[in-house]
């Protein structure tokens, strides 16, 4: 079981000082001492908060949870409480280790859950709903695929490691480490951690499927369930077998889906992109376009993200809706005839999102259920 661990605010207060008379004398009271509380954000079941607490010369424990105007209090003689919130919020936990009613020592702390909308979710907060396509389509072959069943990643795909060329490129702030990638329950799950590492105070996860699988052509269906927040950049993309050869954009950049988390004109956690890069007889070239989902935040759902491309044109499908569409034939876009592998990855930070701030949360997932190429 992972947990996410959540400590902020943290407000001491010490119980009563006085003394009990007994037998015609006084007795000092002896109070708890080093309080130790613990409070981790379930990834197995959606909005359940556990606190463990641990304190010297304490007799019990209590365990306040704040839920918007009621207080849950649960008494635990080891230390350990659970509760489960049932919408996403900022909440206050009062902690405190008791000798007696009347002596005690308490500490407060907030922590953040996030529950999904719409009908729950699986181990780890994966949604259970939304969109999905078929394993057949008329005049086409199911020529590779993924299901991301097992335990790890199949031998088809390798990870980049480290912090690549000024933030691979585009100044994210993330290390790229295998250990943020997981498989398991039949999904890819790729996440973003706030943790110092290598230098970085992110890490996060980016496999390619270079060497190993790439293709020319074809109908690719992904579906997959995005992160969220401030600064988060996940992509589904592509580029050309022979970009370690001749570079970008020399190479070509089909982006099949990409994320810009947090606000603005025109983006957010409910926008995907669609996006070509190419070289233009010297010059870079892009030609992009979004789709803004109408079920909210693309975290909150399964979708569909697709791609049909052949010697001439490729269109963009979000659920099978086309948001974009350019034509391939002009002798510059070359580099659209030739082999692509595959990239997914969760960027943090970057030109494009910038940096997260104090409203985005984590850690955060990229979600794959499959990856398909028809022929």
């Amino acid at each position: 079981m992972n947990y996410r661990l959540f400590t902020f605010l943290t407000l001491l207060i010490f119980g009563l000082s006085s003394c009990n008379e007994e037998d015609g004398g006084t007795v000092a009271v002896i109070r708890p001492t080093n309080l130790a509380v613990d409070i981790e954000v379930s990834d197995d079941v959606e909005g359940r908060v556990d606190v463990s607490l641990s304190a010297a010369f304490a007799n019990y424990y209590q365990v306040t949870f704040m839920d918007k105007g009621t207080e849950v209090t649960i008494e635990s003689p080891d230390g350990n409480a659970s509760y489960t919130f049932s919408e996403t919020g900022t909440y206050a936990i009062r902690s405190r280790a008791l000798t007696s009613y009347e002596y005690y020592i308490e500490q407060i702390d907030s922590v953040s859950v996030t529950v999904l909308p719409g009908g729950g979710t699986t181990n780890g907060g994966i949604p259970t709903g939304g969109y999905t396509t078929p394993l057949t389509y008329p005049n086409y072959t199911l020529t590779w695929s993924d299901e991301f069943d097992g335990t790890s990643l199949s031998s088809d795909w390798t990870h980049e490691v480290g912090t690549g060329n000024n933030g691979w490129g585009n100044n994210e702030l993330q290390y790229y480490r295998p250990e943020n990638t997981e498989v398991r329950d039949g999904y890819l799950i790729i996440k973003a951690k706030e943790e110092a590492f290598g230098g970085r105070n992110y890490t996060s996860s980016r496999i390619v499927s270079n060497g190993n699988q790439s293709f020319k052509y074809g109908r690719i269906d992904i579906r997959a369930a995005m992160p969220e927040g401030q600064g988060l950049w996940p992509a589904l993309w592509m580029l050309g077998d022979d970009f370690n050869t001749i570079g970008w954009p020399e190479c070509g950049e089909i982006d099949i889906m990409e994320m810009v988390g947090g606000s603005g004109p025109n983006r957010g956690d409910e926008y995907c992109f669609g996006t070509l890069h190419w070289d233009n007889n010297g010059s870079k070239a892009d030609f992009g376009s979004s789709i803004k989902s109408t079920t909210g935040k693309l975290s909150r759902e399964f979708h569909v993200y697709s791609i049909v491309w052949d010697a001439n044109s490729i269109v963009w499908y979000y659920d099978d809706i086309q948001f974009h569409q350019i034509s391939t034939s002009p002798a510059a876009m070359d580099e659209f005839r030739e082999e692509f592998f595959f990239i997914f990855n969760v960027a943090v930070g970057g030109i494009w999102p910038g940096a997260p701030d104090a409203s985005t949360s984590f850690p955060q997932q990229m979600v794959v259920d499959y990856v398909r190429v028809f022929q």
